[in-house]
């Protein structure tokens, strides 16, 4: 009766006895739990942190603490270490001050020290530079220096480029500080300018415009050109990944997408893009036209977006000012 009462008592009742409890803190999970079971206790996983201190895996804190008196079977919880999060750096140049806002927001990074610089080609409030730069690796919680536009030279007088070919006003621009925006190849039939001569601009000459203003520009095609199809294309671009790559460290490559067409060639895409990225583009296209792609200054893929039909007509042209 009383071996069977002694058996009652310690099923109903729990053990009293006792175990100090060690620090586990800087031990990884493993160790820690194989020595959770030789002491008799339980153990979970509560949270996970970030930590600079601690690598991925480690327990950086546990409850209850070090050197408490609990009884066998007593949970021990764990808080382990997510390690130091790593990320590239947005590239917030040209951004306005709500854009770089949403950035920070998504990437957990902190706005520090603003300054204000005057900058001819960004408009006041955007952009110019940033500490840490575009692409360098990045923490959570990192502080980002950023310096502001507070806008250029006011009252740049715009000069006449009507008359000049393409080259030249693209000279004439540079030489004043004038920014082009869309240059648009028409044709103009029969009495059109020669093929590459600027037909209108706007805004007109001797308008007055900030330094960041573009200059938009009407070049002819020329007088037996009938026209150019214009192609809209929708461009999904995925980044090729090399052979042999580890892309588990993240390093970036440098992609460069270059479109040729009937108004020339320009890079519509050149920047930092990881290997599989997916890049999407809207690209409008002049006649015939060709997209390259380079990885590191090496030609890696050819697509032919369109191709332009012959003349419809190829007539004398008969010479007539262009009226305006």
């Amino acid at each position: 009766m009383v071996w069977f009462g002694r058996q009652i008592y310690d099923f109903l009742l729990p053990s009293s006895a006792t175990v100090t409890v060690p620090s586990f803190v800087g031990q990884t999970l493993n160790d820690a739990d194989a020595e959770i079971e030789r002491l008799k206790l339980t153990s979970a996983v509560v949270d996970h942190a970030i930590s600079d201190r601690y690598p991925k895996g480690v327990i950086i804190m546990q409850r209850p603490d070090a050197g408490v008196e609990v009884r066998e079977g007593r949970q021990i919880s764990f808080v382990v270490s997510d390690g130091i999060v790593a990320r590239l750096m947005p590239d917030l140049r040209y951004q306005s001050m709500r854009e770089v806002q949403l950035d920070l927001s998504r990437a957990h990074l902190a706005l520090g020290k603003v300054t204000y610089v005057k900058n001819d080609a960004i408009p006041d409030g955007h952009v110019v530079s940033q500490n840490p730069a575009p692409l360098e690796s990045v923490h959570e919680g990192d502080v980002v220096a950023l310096a502001l536009s507070r806008g250029g030279r006011a009252g740049i007088l715009v000069p006449n480029f009507v008359g000049l070919t393409i080259d030249q006003a693209r000279t004439l621009a540079s030489d004043s500080g004038i920014k082009l925006g869309q240059i648009v190849w028409t044709p103009l039939g029969r009495n059109a300018p020669p093929h590459g001569m600027v037909a209108r601009q706007l805004p007109p000459p001797k308008t007055k415009i900030a330094s960041f203003d573009p200059v938009a520009l009407q070049v002819s095609a020329g007088p037996n050109e009938s026209g150019y199809i214009i192609r809209q294309v929708r461009v999904l671009v995925s980044v090729p990944v090399p052979e042999p790559v580890d892309i588990s460290n993240g390093a970036p490559l440098d992609v460069r997408l270059s479109l040729t067409d009937e108004t020339g060639r320009y890079d519509l895409y050149h920047a930092f893009a990881q290997p599989g990225q997916k890049l999407d583009f809207t690209v409008t296209a002049v006649g015939t036209s060709l997209l390259d792609m380079y990885v590191n200054n090496t030609l890696v893929g050819e697509t032919r977006l369109g191709t332009e039909p012959p003349r419809i007509y190829n007539a004398t042209p008969t010479p007539s000012p262009l009226p305006f």
